[in-house]
């Protein structure tokens, strides 16, 4: 029978249930927690907000949108969450999916941190992209159902989550710190290395070698 929660049915096809299988088998408790949070955070407002979406794309994008912080996904040299995004492409390019929706998933997840863009593109990336930033720092809090809310998080609980993944963060990136120039994480690992400086954009342009 199909699971509902905050009046959203999780998805149980094949496809989805595989992704769930691999967040398992390669996530822990925080990430399996705050990514279902995510997906039921995102399709709530999107469906209070009657937009059109793809729930079972939504529900795979949030399954996946962390997985770049695991040792199995993670790159050397890419941001996680480029590494997330590819390995929901890989997942999906195994199921009878077309290019363009795969690449929908990508984006998703690839701008699940990128304010001021990713709240302009599709639905399933607007929708994630306000998931994870309810659930994070608490974007659209107040606006949010309480009574919803409080059945999401007793499925799904916090456990401590405020403390917690900010470590989990920076232990998904700290052998690549550079992955976070230009982008908010690097504030993660200011947090654990004060003294660590990122390369600066104003620097890049005066020491570039152009010769004016």
């Amino acid at each position: 029978m199909q699971q509902t929660i905050a009046g959203i049915q999780i998805p149980d096809s094949r496809l989805a249930k595989d992704a769930a299988d691999i967040l398992r088998e390669h996530g822990n408790d925080l990430l399996w927690n705050h990514s279902n949070r995510v997906f039921l955070f995102g399709a709530v407002n999107g469906k209070q907000a009657k937009q059109n979406y793809d729930l079972e794309l939504l529900y795979v994008s949030a399954l996946f949108h962390d997985l770049g912080l695991t040792k199995q996904f993670s790159s050397s040299d890419l941001r996680f969450e480029v590494d997330g995004a590819n390995a929901a492409r890989q997942f999906l390019q195994h199921y009878d999916i077309p290019d363009a929706t795969i690449q929908l998933v990508w984006d998703a997840i690839a701008l699940h941190t990128t304010p001021g863009v990713a709240e302009h593109k599709q639905s399933e990336v607007a929708l994630l992209f306000h998931g994870v930033g309810l659930d994070v720092m608490g974007d659209g809090f107040e606006q949010f159902p309480k009574e919803l809310r409080d059945e999401i998080i007793k499925m799904f609980p916090r456990n401590n989550f405020k403390k917690e993944i900010i470590p989990a963060f920076y232990e998904g990136f700290k052998h690549k710190p550079e992955t976070t120039f230009g982008n908010m994480k690097e504030d993660i690992v200011q947090h654990f290395r004060p003294e660590y400086r990122n390369k600066n954009f104003c620097h890049c342009i005066l020491h570039s070698p152009w010769t004016e």
